[in-house]
C-alpha cells in the first residue's frame, strides 16, 4: 500500500522525533500507530513532562524557555552539568549504562531540547514540583528546573502539530505485526489495519513502539513472577510487538531485560493508564513520610535521596510486599509539601486525628505493629538537625532504626494524619535492542548492522539498569529518536537516488 522512504512504528515522543528528523532529510515518511487517534501518543502521553538535560547556568536554560529578569533574580536554578548528569546516570545504574549511549545522551541533551523548541514545543520552569522557597528565594532541587507545558500530553500535541505542518502521514488503528525482511534487508512492515492484513513498503523502518510493560506474559517471563500483578501506568498498546518482530529477524537484544521503571501508584487505579488522569495516580512525596507494609513495618529508606532518584525502583519494592501494597503515612507538618497528585478526586486515602485511630483504618495492615513502628521512629530522630526539603538535609534516624531514614526524618506527631494506599505501577521496561549509538541502526546478534532497521525510545537497550533518574526518558526518546530518524532518512534518500 504505497511506497515510502521511511516508516516509523509508534506515535509517541521518540517516534514523532524520528519522523520529523527523517522528514528533515527529504524523506517521505509514514507513521503507523496501533492505537486510535483518541488513544494515541504511547507512554509519552502519560509522562509528567519533566526534562533532564545538561546545563551549566541559567543562560543555557534561556535557550530552551523564556525566563524573566525577575525570575532569574529571585531563583536559584542550580546546575546539571554534563559531569553531574553522568554521575547521576552512572550512580543509579551501578555503572552499567552503556558508555557510548550515555555519552551521546548527555552531550546531545541540550542541543536536542533546543531542536524541540524549534519544532514548536513549549517549555516552562518547573516551579510547582521541583522547587521550594528558602528565605524568600526559590530554589530548585533534583536538577530538574524545566518541564513541558502541558506535561507528556502537551509534548505529544506539540510534536503532532509539527508533524502535521510537515505533512507527515499518520495511519491509526494499525498494529504492526512483523517486518518485511528480504535479501538480508528490511523493506517494510506487515500490519493489521482494523484487523485487515496490509503491507507497507519503505527503504527504512524505525521501530519506536515501546517496551513490553503492558504485556503481563512478557513481564512475568522477563521481570519475574509477580510482575503480572503490577498496574500499567501508561499505554495499553505497548505489548512488546516491536521487540518481538526485531528479534525474529536476528536483532541483538541488549540491556537490563529483567529491569524496569516502576513507581508507587494508587492501589485502586485502573489496569492501564487513563488519559484523562495522566500521571496523577503516582504518589511521589513518600520522602516526607513513612512507607508501611502489611506487616506494619517500614521496608525502604524513604529519605535515601530526592524522589527523582528513587521513585523508579521503589515501585518494585512495593510489589515485593505482602499483598503488593504499601501505605504512605504523613502528618500535618508536611501537608503543604505533598505534590498535587495527592489532591485529585480519585485517590485511596484515610485520615485520623490520632495514630491509634489511623492504625485501625489502614486496611490490610497489622495495626499493633504499625503503632510500634511509628512510636519507635518518632523517638529516634536527630532533631538537632534542621529540616530542609530543598536539600538532602541529613536529618536522619538513629542507628537503631532499621531501615534508616537518611534525610527529612520528622516525627509523626501533628494531627490530622493522612495515609495513601499505593501499589506498583510499571512505566517502561529497560530491555531493548542493541544499536549503533551514533546512528540508531539496529545490529544483529553478530553485531553487524541490519540494513533498513533502526529503533528509538524505550526500545533502545543499554541505557538504564536497575534504576532511573527522573526526566531522562523523554529526553532520551528525543535524542535517539532524532538520531534514528536522521539516519533512516539519509539512508533511504540515498537509496532512492542511487
Amino acid at each position: 500500500m504505497g511506497q515510502y522512504d521511511v516508516i516509523v512504528v509508534g506515535k509517541g515522543n521518540a517516534a514523532l522525533c524520528s519522523a520529523l528528523a527523517a522528514h528533515e532529510q527529504g524523506a517521505k515518511v509514514l507513521v503507523l500507530e496501533a492505537a486510535s487517534a483518541d488513544e494515541s501518543g504511547g507512554n509519552s502521553r502519560f509522562a509528567g513532562g519533566v526534562m533532564r538535560f545538561a546545563y551549566n547556568s541559567v543562560e543555557d536554560l534561556k535557550q530552551v524557555t523564556d525566563i524573566t529578569p525577575k525570575e532569574e533574580e529571585e531563583t536559584d536554578f542550580g546546575t546539571n552539568t554534563e559531569e553531574e548528569f553522568f554521575d547521576d546516570l552512572f550512580r543509579l545504574t551501578q555503572n552499567r549504562t552503556d558508555l557510548d549511549l550515555s555519552d551521546i545522551l548527555v552531550r546531545r541533551s541540550l542541543p536536542t531540547m533546543v531542536w524541540l523548541r524549534e519544532k514548536g514545543v513549549k517549555f516552562v520552569p518547573n516551579f510547582g514540583r521541583q522547587s521550594g522557597l528558602v528565605n524568600g528565594r526559590r530554589r530548585f532541587f533534583g536538577r530538574l528546573p524545566i518541564e513541558v507545558n502541558g506535561g507528556g500530553a502537551g509534548l505529544v500535541e506539540y510534536l503532532d502539530q509539527a508533524s502535521k505542518k510537515a505533512n507527515i502521514e499518520v495511519i491509526y488503528s494499525t498494529r504492526t505485526v512483523s517486518l518485511i525482511y528480504e535479501d538480508g534487508q528490511v523493506k517494510g512492515v506487515k500490519a493489521l489495519k482494523d484487523g485487515t492484513p496490509v503491507e507497507y513498503r519503505a527503504a527504512s523502518v524505525v521501530l519506536a513502539c515501546g517496551g513490553f510493560e503492558a504485556n503481563p506474559e512478557m513481564r512475568t517471563r522477563y521481570l519475574g513472577p509477580g510482575w503480572e500483578l503490577a498496574k500499567v501506568r501508561g499505554s495499553r498498546f505497548n505489548q512488546g510487538d516491536g521487540l518481538k518482530m526485531a528479534l525474529d529477524i536476528g536483532a541483538a537484544p541488549y540491556g537490563n531485560w529483567s529491569g524496569c521503571h516502576a513507581t508507587g501508584w494508587d492501589r485502586n487505579a485502573p489496569e492501564f493508564g487513563d488519559v484523562n488522569v495522566g500521571d496523577k495516580f503516582q504518589k511521589h512525596s513518600y520522602i516526607f513520610g513513612l512507607l508501611i507494609n502489611a506487616e506494619g513495618r517500614r521496608f525502604v529508606d524513604e529519605g535515601f535521596d530526592f524522589h527523582s532518584f528513587t521513585y523508579a525502583k521503589y515501585g518494585g519494592e512495593v510489589l515485593k510486599q505482602t499483598g503488593q501494597f504499601a501505605w504512605q503515612v504523613f502528618d500535618a507538618k508536611v501537608k503543604d509539601k505533598l505534590r498535587n497528585e495527592y489532591r485529585i478526586k480519585f485517590v485511596t486515602k484515610v485520615s485520623a486525628n490520632t495514630l491509634e485511630e489511623l492504625a485501625e483504618k489502614l486496611e490490610g495492615v497489622d495495626a499493633k505493629q504499625f503503632l510500634k513502628t511509628a512510636h519507635e521512629f518518632n523517638a529516634n530522630i536527630h532533631t538537632e538537625v534542621p529540616f530542609d526539603h530543598t536539600i538532602k538535609d541529613g536529618r536522619a534516624t538513629f542507628d537503631s532504626v532499621v531501615p534508616p531514614k537518611t534525610n527529612w526524618a520528622q516525627a509523626l506527631d501533628t494531627p490530622p494524619f493522612e495515609a495513601y494506599q499505593t501499589t506498583c505501577g510499571i512505566t517502561f521496561t529497560f530491555g531493548g535492542l542493541r544499536t549503533q549509538p551514533d546512528r540508531g541502526q539496529v545490529v544483529d546478534v553478530h553485531l553487524k548492522p541490519i540494513p533498513g532497521l533502526y529503533c528509538a525510545g524505550e526500545m533502545v537497550g543499554g541505557i538504564f539498569y536497575f534504576n532511573y533518574p527522573s526526566g531522562t526518558g523523554l529526553v532520551s526518546g528525543a535524542v535517539f529518536g532524532r538520531i534514528a530518524g536522521t539516519s533512516a532518512g539519509q539512508d533511504a534518500v540515498a537509496k532512492r537516488g542511487a
